[in-house]
């Protein structure tokens, strides 16, 4: 016999199973959300057969509930304290019909929740929707959390962005954010529209605030960035310059400035990275970097 499946209307039934979110009618399982411990209301069967980690949960508490010492019943409540629930429900949302209503002030937690709970397709909705409105103000924190999960497409756009508009992303809050190893990975491009001198400035603003968070010493927090600081590209005036500041922080090893003297009197950049030699996009062109040319090839 002749066999076929067909497929009905998808709106329809999509619209259909959006009633059932957050709907307390017929639902088994119920959530406490964020500080303001919203109730969220779900169904064990649609979070299980959509959502691995979903399933465990659930199950686990069906085998404690076996246990008259457990506190948990397998309806709940769960006690999510961590997630905002405005974020929660858009996972549901997305679990319920594989769809989500997402907005600049929630894409990034929701980015985080899809890769805890494994959500794959859930995740690539999120990075087109934060490569799509991605701002000066949000890069860095987007890069971050790119880096963070390991979101190599969205490492790339990010970066791209903050290459075309440097000087005003290194002024946000979410650049004095960056983690030590985020910042390093911007500062290795050569693509940055910032002069060095400037990019310094920035690196050392960066580090005395981390040095304030983190309630480390600024040399320790800034080790890593100061490494890709391209400080060859210097004029010995603006060197001079760098160490008087120096001394009163440490930001830059005594041994990386006096690399880049040395370059200055071989007018060539021996004993120096190649890559430190390399002038960016937006270097403001200096006499002795016809010197170290040669050297960057």
């Amino acid at each position: 016999p002749c066999s076929a499946r067909l497929q009905g209307e998808v709106a329809a039934f999509t619209a259909a199973l959006r009633t059932l979110v957050n709907n307390p009618q017929f639902s088994d399982v119920m959530f406490v959300v964020g500080q303001e411990q919203q109730k969220v209301f779900a169904h064990r069967c649609v979070l299980a057969c959509r959502c691995q980690a979903f399933r465990g949960m659930l199950s686990q508490a069906a085998v404690s509930s076996q246990d008259s010492s457990s506190s948990i019943p397998p309806q709940g409540p769960f006690i999510l304290g961590n997630v905002q629930p405005e974020v929660f429900l858009a996972v549901i949302e997305f679990l319920y019909t594989n769809s989500v209503t997402l907005n600049s002030h929630i894409a990034l937690e929701v980015l985080t929740s899809s890769v805890e709970y494994g959500l794959q397709d859930l995740c690539k909705l999120c990075v087109k929707f934060i490569k799509d409105t991605l701002s000066v103000e949000q890069v860095c924190e987007a890069l971050q959390a790119a880096v963070t999960y390991g979101q190599v497409d969205l490492q790339q756009h990010c970066l791209a962005f903050i290459e075309g508009c440097t000087a005003a992303v290194v002024q946000t809050q979410g650049f004095h954010e960056l983690s030590d190893v985020v910042l390093a990975r911007v500062l290795r491009s050569d693509r940055l529209a910032m002069d060095e001198l400037d990019l310094v400035q920035a690196v050392r603003e960066w580090a005395h605030v981390s040095s304030a968070v983190l309630e480390r010493p600024v040399p320790e927090v800034a080790a890593l960035p100061v490494r890709e600081l391209r400080l060859p590209l210097l004029a010995p005036s603006e060197l001079v310059t760098l160490e008087s500041y120096n001394q009163q922080d440490l930001l830059i090893p005594v041994e990386n400035i006096a690399a880049a003297w040395r370059a200055h009197a071989l007018r060539k950049g021996s004993g120096v990275p190649s890559r430190l030699c390399r002038p960016r996009r937006g270097t403001r062109p200096r006499d002795h970097h016809r010197h170290l040319e040669p050297h960057a090839k």
